[in-house]
Formats: structure tokens, sequence, C-alpha cells
């Protein structure tokens, strides 16, 4: 009972957490004036920032990196990160384990798999 009881607040939490984020984004954008596709893009910008997205910053700032070493190291690692958030989203990469595809074989079944579960999505 206890453990559902914290099972259940942390849960709260989390949500209210979530809302506030939501809000802050929203404010945000009406501060800045924007409208259309360039407030639903800050929106969702801001939103997986506020998600976690700044890892790349905590790690950053972990290795006391600043200035152009500290963007090239986020930009590289945000960049890396996007792929494999995609092809776990796909269920692309159990797919090519499943098959044992390795070297160009599996890069080219990634490719084909991501791109059709794309297309499906739409």
């Amino acid at each position: 009972m206890r453990q559902l009881l914290i099972a259940v607040a942390s849960t709260l939490f989390a949500i209210n957490m979530a809302f506030a984020a939501d809000a802050g984004c929203e404010a945000k954008a009406t501060e800045k004036k924007l409208a259309g596709a360039a407030k639903t893009s800050f929106i969702k910008k801001c939103e997986a920032d506020a998600k976690g997205g700044s890892s790349c910053e905590a790690q950053a700032a972990e290795k006391k990196l600043a200035g152009a070493a500290k963007t090239s190291f986020v930009k590289k690692c945000e960049a890396d990160a996007k792929p494999a958030a995609k092809a776990a989203d796909s269920g692309c990469e159990a797919k090519a384990a499943e098959k044992n595809l390795a070297g160009a074989a599996k890069t080219s079944f990634m490719k084909k798999c991501e791109a059709d579960a794309k297309a499906a999505a739409r």
C-alpha cells in the first residue's frame, strides 16, 4: 500500500512538472509574439528541452566546456541522440538484429525501414 501511494504521488508530481513546462513554453512564445509555425516549432523545442533534452548541456557542464567547444559538443551530442531515438521508436533496430544484419546490409535495411516507418506514420 505504501509503495502504491509513493508511485501515485511521484506520477502526480511528474504530470504537474509537464504541465508547468508546457505553460512556461506557451508564455515564452506569447512573450516573443510568435504565431503559426514559428510558435509551434518554438513550443516543441521548448518542451523537449524541458523534458531533459538538455542532458547534452549537462554533460558539457560536467566536462567544464565553454564557448565554441561547448557549442560543438552540444550540437554533436544532440545530433547523435536523434537517430538513436528514431530507430528505437520504429523498431527497425530490433528487426535488423532479428535478421542478423551487419555492416552495409544493416545500414541499408535501417534506412529503408525508417523511411517506411516515416511514410506509414503520415
